[in-house]
C-alpha cells in the first residue's frame, strides 16, 4: 500500500545525507520529522482501522462458527425425531456454514498479517522519528558550527589580504617619502653649496677692497 511505501521511505532515509547535501539542512531536517509526524499519525490510523477489521472479521468468523454448529445440533435433533427430511436440510445449511469457515478463516489470517505489517511499519517509523529528534539538534548545531567557522576562515582571508594590500600600500608610500626627502636633502645642499660660493666671493672682494684702501693710505703718506 502506499502508505507504507512512504513510510518506507522515511525510514531509510540517511540523516548525514541529507544534511550534507541540503543547502539547508536545518529545514530539511525540520522537514523531515514534521513529515515522519504526519505519516506516523496515519499509520496510527491505518493500524486501529486494521485492528477494528481485524476483530469485526474474527466476530463474523465466530458467528459463522456458532451458525454451522447450530445447525449441526439441528441435524442431530432432527435424526433423534426421525425426521430425515429436516434432518437433510439442517446437514446442508451445516455444510454451507463449514465452507464459508475457510473463507473467514483466511480473511482472518490476512487481516493479521496487515495488522502486524503496519505495526511493525509504526514501531520503526516511532524508532526512526526518535533518533532523528535526538539527532535533529546535534546535527544542526553541527552544522551552524561549521557554517559559522566557514564565515570566520572566510573573513579572516579577506582580513589577511587587505592587510596585505595595506602593507604593500604603506610600504610604496614610505619608499616615495624616502625619496622625496632624499630629493630635498640634494636640493637644500646644493643651495648651500651656492651660497656658500657667493659669500666666499664677496668675502673675497671685501679683502681687496680693504687692501687697496690701505695701499692707497700709504701711497698718499709717502
Amino acid at each position: 500500500m502506499a502508505l507504507l511505501e512512504r513510510v518506507s521511505t522515511l525510514i531509510r532515509a540517511n540523516l548525514n545525507d541529507l544534511v550534507d547535501k541540503a543547502e539547508d539542512p536545518e529545514k530539511v531536517l525540520k522537514q523531515l520529522i514534521q513529515d515522519m509526524h504526519n505519516q506516523m499519525m496515519q499509520v496510527k490510523t491505518q493500524v486501529a482501522i486494521a485492528i477494528a477489521d481485524q476483530h469485526l472479521l474474527e466476530k463474523k468468523q465466530k458467528e459463522n462458527s456458532d451458525k454451522e454448529a447450530d445447525w449441526q445440533r439441528k441435524a442431530e435433533m432432527a435424526v433423534t425425531k426421525k425426521q430425515d427430511d429436516m434432518a437433510r436440510a439442517a446437514i446442508e445449511r451445516s455444510i454451507s456454514y463449514k465452507q464459508m469457515a475457510s473463507g473467514f478463516d483466511q480473511q482472518v489470517a490476512d487481516q493479521k498479517v496487515q495488522v502486524e505489517s503496519l505495526k511493525s511499519a509504526l514501531r520503526k517509523l516511532e524508532q526512526k522519528l526518535s533518533e532523528a529528534e535526538n539527532r535533529c539538534d546535534l546535527l544542526i548545531a553541527t552544522h551552524r558550527r561549521a557554517r559559522t567557522m566557514g564565515k570566520a576562515s572566510d573573513a579572516q582571508l579577506a582580513i589577511d589580504s587587505h592587510t596585505k594590500h595595506a602593507g604593500f600600500a604603506r610600504m610604496e608610500r614610505k619608499v616615495a617619502h624616502a625619496d622625496a626627502v632624499s630629493h630635498a636633502k640634494v636640493e637644500v645642499l646644493h643651495t648651500d653649496s651656492i651660497d656658500d660660493r657667493f659669500a666666499k666671493m664677496e668675502k673675497e672682494d671685501e679683502v681687496e677692497r680693504l687692501l687697496n684702501e690701505i695701499k692707497s693710505r700709504k701711497a698718499l703718506s709717502a
